[in-house]
């Protein structure tokens, strides 16, 4: 069972090449404000005489930022938001990923909830991407068995193991420092967090990978958030804030499975922790991994990364980030 989610775990975490070691010119971080479409200085972009940061200011007043209790389509939950988070939904959060954050399109994010105290262009934004797994019930009886000390040190050699490949296909080495939380599930809510802490070789800071998953009666939500290590504090305050306020729906939730009726899922915890069940049901290969780069969230849609780097650089360097906004 080790040896298997090993391999399955490696193979999710390569997939998060690391593609943009060089930083773009940043807008000027003292200008950037909370982002939102009544935030000061975002009424009227053209009071800037930075056009790049005035077309910023004017792309986030076109946001509409929802706040309070929020029905999430497609997941069978909802937000009950506080004050420090704000709601964006599947249109506007496609925006951000490939409009502000020059992603490739791809309609599988079901939205993002976004710090109220961090504006979408400031140097130190990191958001909550939201995603929807529905491949079954997943069973949690592994979850006080599994060794995640050891699944660390098996996942780690794996990485190191598969370095010289990831140079050889051109992207950079990919280091597991460590767990920058370590991996736990609260059987009382169903719900279940991890962090980890990755470094490329050709990026100037280390990357922190913060996952959280709730459980639910036919799946999994997903909410990833990524940032530099620096942020690491706030980031990982603010993830287990965001904990509480969302739960799956009545008649949705973990107690309400029915064996005789709904699926059981063929993983449980330890697989979600691994990255097996990612690439499972190709979560990375059909949505992507989570990335930072240049400060910036970046989402990689893994399946089409050669296609879109030759389109987008037209051969250029891979490793060169483009424009934030256009």
């Amino acid at each position: 069972m080790r040896r298997a989610i090993l391999a399955a775990s490696v193979a999710a975490l390569l997939l998060s090449a690391n593609l943009c070691a060089q930083q773009p010119p940043q807008p000027p971080g003292p200008d950037a404000q909370p982002s939102g479409a009544q935030q000061p200085g975002d009424a009227d972009p053209t009071q800037t005489t930075n056009p790049r940061l005035a077309r910023a200011r004017a792309f986030l007043a076109s946001l509409n930022f929802q706040q309070g209790d929020i029905v999430v389509p497609g997941t069978d939950a909802h937000f009950n938001l506080g004050p420090e988070f704000r709601f964006l939904d599947k249109a506007d959060t496609r925006k951000v990923l490939e409009q502000l954050w020059r992603n490739p399109p791809d309609d599988k994010v079901l939205g993002m909830v976004v710090p109220a105290s961090t504006s979408l262009i400031d140097d130190h934004a990191w958001a909550v991407v939201v995603t929807r797994t529905d491949e079954g019930h997943v069973a949690d009886a592994d979850a006080e068995k599994t060794d995640y000390a050891q699944m660390l040190k098996d996942m780690q050699q794996g990485i190191a193991d598969e370095n010289p490949e990831r140079v050889k296909a051109g992207y950079s080495a990919m280091t597991l420092v460590g767990w920058a939380a370590p991996p736990h599930y609260d059987a009382a809510s169903k719900k279940l967090y991890w962090a980890r802490e990755l470094s490329f070789s050709d990026a100037n800071q280390h990357t922190l990978n913060y996952d959280v998953r709730v459980l639910g009666r036919t799946g999994f939500l997903s909410l990833n958030a990524i940032a530099g290590i620096g942020d690491s504090a706030a980031v990982q305050a603010g993830m287990q804030q965001l904990l509480p306020m969302v739960e799956f729906d009545p008649g949705q939730r973990y107690a309400d499975f029915n064996p005789s009726t709904d699926k059981l899922a063929a993983y449980g915890i330890a697989a979600l922790v691994a990255g097996g069940i990612a690439a499972k049901v190709g979560l990375f290969a059909k949505f992507g991994a989570i990335l930072l780069a240049a400060k910036k969230i970046i989402l990689v849609a893994v399946a089409a990364i050669g296609a879109w780097i030759k389109k987008l650089f037209g051969g250029k360097d891979k490793n060169k980030p483009g424009p934030t906004v256009q």
